[in-house]
């Protein structure tokens, strides 16, 4: 939902801080353009800069500010070609390596950056910026050198803070925000980085809270009000977030403009406009790739999904999580015991780990590790000291469902997956099947399961769900759907499948003794002749002539059932 590389942290206190040369010159800058920069309206600012460019009325400085502006918007190609263009006027001083190297960073270009950047002045922003580009190519080496040469100052530990959290260290860098915002109560970007961090912590409500402290002042903020969005999404749904993002509208922002805007209003909007959004956001918005997997996960495409995430080195449990669901889905679509192996040990790796094992996803990474273990008691113990925040999520009543019948809790099983609400979940195989063995083994509703069985389609599922019906009615003594299941079978299967035969005759003889027990309705023993005079078998009647004797001697009337 958020994305690690816009997060505003970046721009004002990480490496990402241009201007310094521009702050210097302050007296000559022009009052239009200091209206529009402290307004921050970066918008209005370039168009002006742009237009005096135009007119032949273009310095070092305005290229200075055109660079600077750009960089506020987000516009990291513009802001390096204004920076080159600088450079190329000459007698800029080796600063302009350092703000051409931030261009490079958010471009993804780590390699041209850290050139760059070595070329500029040995100081805090140029270490600052060392130390994003390390975190970035993963050197764990140059990150621990750079680390060592941070200070106390702000800048430094806004920086440090930053790489906390593109690390998911999120308590560490709530801890560095909190402190900063105690020194430093005026600066009230400071509320957007606790609440970003709060957010990643599953604490939505307080995210909120903090939030409001920055929106008050700055209602405009595109970064503050996507986070507010997202908050709501997580708290109530797609259109309650996508109804914040409307306040963007009102002020003269195109929703459409805004890549990460785009990019989160198809998750709010349940994946709608995935393939013509996401596929062109993967290369440079994390979450766009594993959104765009999950879309096709949702749509059965496992391939497409498979193949997305099969060369990605998780490094987020957001990462470690989809690569387990996409192993597990291919596990179980080609019967593959080494995707099921792997889509285990990603899931015991989050589970399992310091940072995940009490969230919400990570007890439901360790039920999935044991879910494909096959050891239910496990899952139901993860599943259930949870099963309070997610009491309307399809899939984990599903799943809960599943594992209740595997351990015997029916009556549980029956409840939990009677919420499922998704018509695609509920119309298949595995749902009808465990809900059925549920109904009849502990909540003696042998028809409602007979009922599940008569709404289905003619297939191989509805076979084998018939067969379960005849199995588990018989085991638990609900001898007449258990008749009616075996009848059914017999006839479906012919004269040559003797077992069926073999369970009619015991279903019949059972509802006899239940008749004569006064546990069934003696009208039954009526639907037994008939299933019984389908049948050409030699013992048919003998069985019947046992019923009608029993029926003539207690006066029950069998043409009428």
């Amino acid at each position: 939902m958020l994305l690690n590389a816009t997060k505003p942290g970046h721009l004002s206190g990480g490496a990402a801080r241009f201007g310094s040369r521009a702050a210097k010159k302050n007296k000559a800058r022009r009052p239009q353009r200091e209206d529009y920069v402290k307004s921050r309206d970066y918008t209005g600012a370039i168009a002006l800069l742009e237009f005096n460019q135009h007119a032949d009325d273009f310095d070092a400085e305005s290229c200075m500010w055109l660079g600077y502006c750009a960089a506020h918007l987000g516009d990291y190609k513009k802001a390096l070609e204004a920076f080159q263009d600088l450079q190329r006027l000459g007698d800029t001083g080796k600063e302009v390596h350092l703000y051409l190297a931030i261009c490079m960073y958010f471009l993804q270009m780590y390699d041209e950056a850290e050139e760059e950047a070595l070329q500029g002045p040995t100081c805090g922003l140029q270490n600052r910026l060392l130390f994003h580009i390390a975190h970035k190519q993963n050197d764990e080496n140059k990150l621990m050198v750079y680390h060592q040469k941070l200070s106390d100052t702000k800048e430094d530990q806004l920086s440090l803070a930053a790489i906390h959290y593109l690390r998911n260290h999120y308590q560490e860098a709530t801890d560095i925000y909190k402190q900063l915002l105690l020194q430093h109560r005026d600066d009230l970007a400071l509320n957007v980085y606790v609440a970003m961090c709060y957010y990643k912590l599953d604490y939505y409500d307080v995210s909120l809270e903090i939030l409001a402290v920055y929106l008050q002042s700055h209602p405009d903020s595109v970064i503050a009000i996507n986070l507010k969005a997202c908050n709501h999404f997580r708290l109530y749904n797609g259109k309650a977030a996508e109804a914040e993002l409307k306040a963007l509208n009102e002020q003269g922002h195109s929703l459409h403009d805004n890549d990460l805007i785009r990019h989160n209003l198809v998750v709010f909007r349940n994946g709608e406009n995935a393939l013509k959004v996401l596929p062109a956001l993967v290369d440079f918005l994390p979450e766009a790739r594993l959104n765009l997997v999950i879309y096709h996960l949702r749509n059965d495409d496992i391939e497409e999904a498979f193949e997305l995430m099969k060369d990605i080195e998780p490094g987020t449990p957001q990462e470690y999580i989809l690569k387990g669901v996409v192993n597990a889905a291919v596990g179980q679509a080609k019967g593959s015991r080494e995707h099921l192996k792997m889509a285990q040990q990603f899931f015991q790796l989050v589970g399992a780990s310091a940072s995940e094992c009490d969230t919400i996803p990570g007890r439901q990474c360790m039920a999935s590790c044991f879910f494909l273990l096959k050891q239910f008691e496990d899952v139901n113990i993860y599943l259930n000291s949870i099963k309070a925040y997610l009491y309307n999520d399809d899939d984990f009543n599903y799943n809960y469902g599943i594992s209740l019948t595997n351990t015997g809790q029916y009556r549980e099983a029956e409840e939990t997956l009677q919420l499922v609400q998704d018509e695609k979940i509920r119309c298949s195989f595995e749902f009808l099947s465990h809900l059925a063995r549920a109904q009849i083994r502990g909540c003696g509703r042998a028809e409602q399961a007979w009922e599940l069985y008569l709404k289905m389609e003619t297939s191989t599922d509805s076979f084998a769900l018939l067969e379960l019906i005849a199995n588990d009615c018989y085991k638990v003594g609900e001898f007449y759907y258990a008749a009616k299941a075996a009848s059914t079978l017999f006839r479906l299967e012919g004269d040559a499948h003797t077992m069926w035969w073999e369970a009619l005759r015991g279903a019949a003889c059972g509802v006899l003794a239940k008749v004569v027990a006064g546990e069934y309705e003696p009208k039954l023993l009526g639907e037994v002749v008939k299933m019984l005079k389908n049948i050409s078998n030699p013992q048919v009647e003998y069985i019947v002539r046992v019923i009608n004797k029993y029926a003539k001697e207690n006066r029950i009337d069998l043409t009428c059932s």
